[in-house]
């Protein structure tokens, strides 16, 4: 029965995650952050959110109060997991060439088809 060495094999884990942070940390320094963005078919609500949904913008247009309060509570929400989606996006296309996409699907990091009307008119990292 052959022996494993857990002292080499942690070691050249260690070595993979130095490197693929690395990578990840070249690619960000490139790009910027990652944030993900949605706005009201009328653009009289916006909302920004970081990677996971931590939300780190709204803005709410005088013009959008007219609506009530419940109507804006549910716009937030709806428009906050929208932007959500496209931050996972957005990460899942910055990672894919240095994590496994299995990893990142685990993360909550999932590619959003074209088709898809959370799709972005841009892309990040491709």
């Amino acid at each position: 029965m052959a022996d494993f060495d857990i002292d080499l094999a942690s070691s050249r884990i260690a070595e993979q995650a130095d490197r693929a942070g690395a990578e990840a940390e070249a690619r960000f320094s490139r790009t910027g952050p990652v944030v993900g963005k949605a706005s009201s078919p009328d653009s009289t609500i916006e909302v920004q959110v970081a990677p996971g949904g931590l939300l780190t913008g709204l803005t709410i247009h005088r013009s959008a109060l007219r609506h009530g309060s419940a109507v804006i509570a549910d716009q937030i929400l709806e428009l906050a997991q929208r932007a959500t989606r496209r931050a996972g996006d957005k990460m899942y296309h910055a990672l894919a060439p240095v994590v496994d996409a299995s990893q990142l699907e685990v993360l909550g990091y999932e590619p959003i088809p074209d088709d898809d009307p959370d799709a972005d008119t841009y892309s990040y990292g491709r």
